[in-house]
């Protein structure tokens, strides 16, 4: 029978004292509000499963060398072994075949060497043998040949071990590869969701690409405002292609339409899809959209989608891109899985739009294709604006001034110009950042390190001075060549000299130009030749350039008269492992192409040649300045005859 009644209270101390001691350890809140404190890194160690796993190897291993220990024999001499059966000390013996030793179990409380368990050799070329000694003496019980039998343990080992080893590799692998304990996630997405809790970007933070704003605006807006475009039945674009050259603000665009249309915001990486094992990626592919279908309106950012989106049956030799393949296939279903009404929104980033599969780019998935292309001088002036606003820089530096000096510059490169002058100054010590800390930025990262301490012969030093000297000299003269901005000797990175130009900001580009520019890059082989009647290995990086500009005339852009109006170039890369034209053909545009490069540099030759006095000079200062700028070659040759554009007259008042 159960008693319901109450339990009487106990008037013992102890008891009250075990009682509230008891209570304060299960019922009193922790210190952190009432929650478990985290485990510690040893903790989760030692209460994980491989801490155990770990224990019982090591538990069966103690435990087979101690079952191993207690069946052990003591290693005898032959002669010994003999000596023990002709004096009938044996109680029995075994002959062990796959050893060839024999085992001997000694009686009457003999030992060999403090043991009565022994064995020996019995293949040993000696008369009599152990087997004619057991014969003519045999044992108290007997002798016999067998093979041994293996034990549990090696049975067990031999027969399970290399299971149990490779599944447990397998799970170590697998937890190092998801990030600790998390073996079965592999199947979940990465992507990284950025809500309002976090500082975000906006557009106010994206200078230097007011078009491809403009085109992002809608997306914010219908994200803000879906009713306004569904009652004049307008669909905003299922999917957003950023594509462009690398550093011009593709995800930094991505991560303003985010912060500017205040909803969620997935990240995620295109590598991160395809995984080693079969259907990761795709399972990855249905969970990202799961969770964006479930927070909606939302965005999901794809960065680098060449990584899973590349064109399907490309460049497949081996058969071994299935898992790409399969990935793609996925996102292409799950991206015609949802109609706009949903608030979805696909961005995506490449810098190689010309592989991504056609299926991608069809409209109804990535219905619009922004170009994100360099910055010109305009937008370059802008980005410098953006940059320089947490840099403390003197009040004397022109921004326009610095965007002339940086053309070709993307954004991320303008963006660590900005960071780099700011460490030169800091180093210098220096309280406020000045012009020639943004020039010395400048040379830093064109050029490189600068290597004062190399160490060069004089000879050296002499020809890249008329190396240089050719080059400064050549593009002062012609008319469609880069103008000078400075001339140095001082070593930077991997090259031992350099000179700095100010190319125009061309949009088209004729012969002439071309070809005036290829005659500056071949003016410092050309002076070499001039002043010394040799050449050396200097001018590599000037020969690439002009050999890749050479084949451009004539096979990309058909300003080859022989040749005729022919380009051989394929944007979609189908044909990059065949020839687009006969050998016949291949022929002509080498011999095309070898006759260009000779006439532009004799042509720098014959300048040079004429200009012989000028150059020795300029040479001569290079090697007492090491550095020159413009206002030297004025001095030297006089003022250009070539007028030069203005850039200043090119930046758009604000």
């Amino acid at each position: 029978m159960t008693s319901l009644e109450p339990q009487k209270k106990s008037n013992n101390p102890m008891d009250k004292l075990k009682k509230a001691t008891s209570k304060k350890g299960q019922n009193s809140p922790a210190k952190d509000g009432g929650k478990k404190a985290p485990l510690t890194r040893s903790q989760k160690i030692f209460r994980g499963p491989l801490f155990w796993i770990i224990v019982a190897i090591i538990a069966v291993t103690v435990f087979g060398q101690i079952t191993n220990a207690a069946n052990r024999y003591t290693e005898i001499k032959t002669s010994q072994a003999l000596a023990a059966i002709s004096q009938s000390q044996v109680e029995s013996a075994v002959l062990v075949d796959k050893s060839q030793k024999i085992r001997l179990i000694l009686s009457g409380g003999n030992t060999i060497k403090g043991s009565t368990k022994v064995e020996a050799s019995y293949a040993a070329r000696q008369e009599p043998t152990l087997v004619d000694a057991l014969t003519a003496n045999p044992p108290a019980k007997g002798w016999s040949v067998e093979v041994p039998k293996q034990s549990f343990l090696t049975t067990f080992f031999f027969t399970f071990g290399p299971i149990l080893i490779i599944g447990f590799l397998f799970f170590l692998m697998m937890s190092q590869a998801q990030g600790g304990n998390r073996v079965f996630s592999f199947g979940k997405s990465r992507a990284k969701l950025q809500n309002n809790d976090v500082p975000q970007n906006t557009f106010a933070d994206v200078a230097g690409a007011d078009e491809a704003i403009a085109e992002l605006e809608e997306i914010k807006d219908f994200l803000a405002d879906p009713g306004k475009y569904a009652l004049l039945g307008a669909k905003i674009p299922k999917g957003v292609l950023l594509y462009g050259p690398p550093g011009t603000g593709k995800t930094l665009l991505a991560r303003a339409v985010a912060g500017e249309a205040k909803v969620p915001f997935y990240s995620i990486s295109g590598s991160d899809f395809v995984e080693m094992f079969v259907g990761v990626g795709a399972a990855r592919v249905r969970d990202l959209f799961g969770q964006a279908k479930t927070n909606a309106p939302a965005i999901i950012f794809i960065d680098e989608i060449d990584a899973v989106g590349r064109a399907r049956g490309k460049s497949n030799m081996s058969g071994g891109n299935d898992e790409r393949e399969n990935t793609l296939n996925q996102l292409l279903v799950e991206m015609d899985g949802f109609g706009t009404d949903l608030g979805i929104i696909i961005l995506a980033a490449t810098n190689r739009a010309d592989i991504l599969d056609k299926a991608l780019l069809r409209a109804g998935r990535f219905d619009r294709q922004i170009y994100v292309d360099m910055p010109d001088l305009n937008e370059r002036v802008a980005i410098f604006k953006v940059h320089l606003k947490n840099v403390k820089f003197d009040n004397s530096i022109d921004v326009e001034f610095l965007a002339r000096q940086t053309p070709g510059f993307s954004g991320a490169d303008i963006a660590n110009i900005c960071n780099e002058s700011a460490l030169i100054a800091a180093r210098k010590g220096k309280h406020v950042v000045d012009k020639q800390d943004f020039l010395d930025a400048v040379d830093r990262i064109i050029g490189g390190l600068e290597k004062k301490n190399k160490i060069i012969t004089a000879e050296e030093k002499s020809t890249i001075a008329y190396h240089e000297g050719g080059h400064a000299i050549i593009s002062w003269l012609l008319e469609h060549a880069s103008p000078l901005v400075k001339v140095t000797i001082v070593p930077r990175g991997r090259s031992l000299g350099a000179a700095w130009y100010l190319p125009e900001e061309r949009q088209i580009t004729t012969t002439e130009q071309i070809f005036d520019e290829m005659c500056a890059a071949l003016g410092g082989r050309a002076a070499e030749e001039v002043a010394f009647g040799r050449i050396s290995t200097g001018a590599l990086s000037d020969l690439e350039k002009v050999t890749k500009q050479a084949y451009a005339m004539v096979t990309v852009y058909g300003l080859n008269k022989k040749i005729g109006n022919r380009s051989y170039y394929d944007s979609s890369g189908e044909s990059q492992f065949t020839k687009p034209y006969s050998e016949e053909t291949a022929r002509i545009i080498d011999e095309e192409v070898s006759k260009i490069i000779e006439r532009a540099y004799q042509k720098s030759v014959e300048l040079l040649t004429q200009h012989r006095t000028h150059l020795d000079a300029l040479a001569k200062k290079l090697l007492d300045k090491e550095v020159i700028f413009k206002d030297d070659l004025e001095e030297i040759l006089g003022p250009r005859q070539w007028k030069e554009r203005n850039p200043a007259n090119e930046i758009k008042p604000e």
